[in-house]
């Protein structure tokens, strides 16, 4: 393909692995998605809060969903590879074979999920020993960090496991590894889910308080001795059998990669916003806060504030040279879920849903408009109440024991229930939202902008709620995709096409609407 006046067109393909799926989109050099697939991947769940996947699993489905997206492109005009993943962690032996997280010795389920919470025990410990490195992820840090999975990993599976291991990847970093073969890591991913620091690196003294000094030798080999910026290439590029693997052509450039929540925050907060007349439009970078919502959600600033029950602040964690504060939620999408689908008069919303050839939320909102005659929608809930910390909470709180709550239920459960139901969750994962806005305010930001993709974005009543609740404009991407556009970000970065990661995000993103 060509482009008038200009020549060939170059492309960048972005992937981003989710909690459920796989997805991919090949972007041109103008930041227009060009092809978009996706392909489901495994869930093993053996017991309450434990969750498992397939590295093996999750790369054919990489394969599976470029191979779709390149189906007659001119492979040659593909310039740049980028992947995003969950912080979730890939275990493997010391010939990078899969090892088993679990009793089970099933070693296909290589991978400890990030919504894991089996290391319960071993995080409060950890946060008893109140090192120094705690005060970069809120003060406290969370279960689904990776200092307590692998002690998780210690103390359970010493013989089968711990002893085997010759490396500790998080998935986003397995990925870059699988297409490169090479073990350079991710700041990213490093800083925000292992304790490194971009300035003084590893902290001998932490993993000695936590038992876990055995990852100290031959320089942190199993965790990471060379660590690169998001969107810096990785080795030579795509090996010969990565580039089999996938359809694309060998030596093409493979971005060091970014945690999913990040991407999308790198696909949307460095925005041009000129004309549209939002508080943001002539304030520095740091009004704006990224929310990233699919089955949990991620609210992104850029300033370098310490704030309680916030993690960070990380430098370049996310933009390289700017300072980033990480808060959030650790089910939403998932909550909302839940609860309806919990609901008894779910097999009505899926009949009635499905005759209007309408997913279920698109029917619940339509019914919530027609049971709330004059009053405004929000006004429906003021008998009924949801306390969304299901799964514990992340942010502000730092507490994973906490747990959800509904209030103002009565014996009715007609299709009425539920959109009510359905409308006080929303409510409340805006509400869990606005107390980390205002803990970050208090702590010194100005946020005055929420830019919001993912998921949960495509949801007119989740985007409206937000903005109501929190009393801030909800700025939406053109490409809904945000998070895949920032994974082609960091390809179209590491090809050397664009200057940098700013550049390239200033250039390729596109506002759609306000609310």
């Amino acid at each position: 393909m060509q482009s008038e006046n200009l020549g060939p067109v170059n492309y960048y393909v972005g992937i981003d692995v989710g909690t459920s799926s796989v997805r991919a989109a090949l972007v041109d050099q103008f930041g227009t998605v060009m092809a978009y697939a996706d392909h489901p991947i495994q869930i093993w769940a053996p017991q309450p809060n434990y969750y498992e996947q397939s590295s093996d699993d999750i790369w054919e489905a990489c394969c599976i969903v470029t191979k779709k997206i390149t189906q007659g492109i001119n492979i040659s005009q593909i310039r740049g590879l980028g992947f995003d993943a969950t912080c979730s962690l890939v275990v493997l032996d010391s010939h990078f074979h899969p090892l088993a997280v679990n009793s089970e010795g099933e070693h296909k389920r290589n991978i400890i999920m990030w919504m894991d919470h089996r290391a319960a025990n071993q995080v409060t410990r950890i946060n008893e020993t109140q090192h120094n490195v705690l005060s970069f992820v809120g003060g406290v840090m969370s279960v689904e960090m990776q200092p307590p999975k692998l002690l998780w990993i210690k103390e359970n599976l010493q013989e089968s496991c711990w002893e085997k291991a010759g490396h500790f990847f998080d998935l986003p970093d397995f990925l870059s590894w699988k297409a490169t073969g090479a073990t350079a890591r991710s700041l990213c991913t490093l800083v925000c889910k292992w304790t490194y620091s971009s300035e003084t690196g590893w902290d001998d003294s932490f993993w000695k308080s936590i038992g876990l000094e055995d990852l100290m030798a031959n320089k942190y080999s199993k965790i990471g001795n060379e660590v690169l910026p998001p969107g810096t290439p990785v080795g030579n590029g795509l090996t010969a059998e990565a580039a089999e693997d996938l359809g694309l052509s060998k030596g093409i450039a493979v971005a060091a990669s970014l945690i999913d929540a990040h991407a999308g925050g790198l696909g949307m907060i460095g925005a041009n916003v000129k004309g549209y007349n939002l508080p943001c439009e002539n304030q520095p970078i740091t009004s704006r806060l990224a929310i990233i919502c699919g089955t949990s959600s991620c609210h992104m600033a850029v300033i370098p504030i310490f704030v309680p029950g916030v993690w960070g602040p990380y430098y370049s964690a996310m933009v390289p040279g700017l300072w980033l504060n990480e808060g959030g939620q650790s089910v939403t999408g998932k909550l909302v879920e839940h609860i309806v689908q919990g609901h008894a008069a779910f097999p009505e919303l899926q009949t009635k849903s499905e005759a209007r050839t309408q997913s279920i939320y698109t029917y619940l909102n339509g019914h919530l408009d027609l049971i709330k005659k004059s009053l405004p929608v929000g006004l429906l809930t003021v008998d009924l109440h949801v306390w969304p910390d299901f799964h514990g909470n992340r942010s502000p709180l730092a507490d994973l024991t906490l747990k959800g709550m509904v209030v103002g239920l009565t014996l009715s459960q007609s299709l009425d229930d539920l959109a009510l139901i359905y409308l006080a969750t929303v409510q409340a994962i805006a509400l869990g939202t606005r107390h980390i806005v205002e803990t970050m305010q208090v702590a010194g930001h100005r946020i005055n902008t929420l830019f919001i993709c993912g998921g949960l974005s495509k949801n007119p009543l989740f985007v409206q709620m937000h903005a109501d609740i929190i009393g801030m404009p909800v700025v939406l991407a053109q490409e809904v995709e945000s998070v895949l556009m920032g994974a082609a970000i960091l390809g179209a970065c590491a090809s050397k096409d664009f200057a940098s990661l700013q550049v390239c995000n200033h250039r390729r993103f596109k506002l759609n609407t306000t609310t």
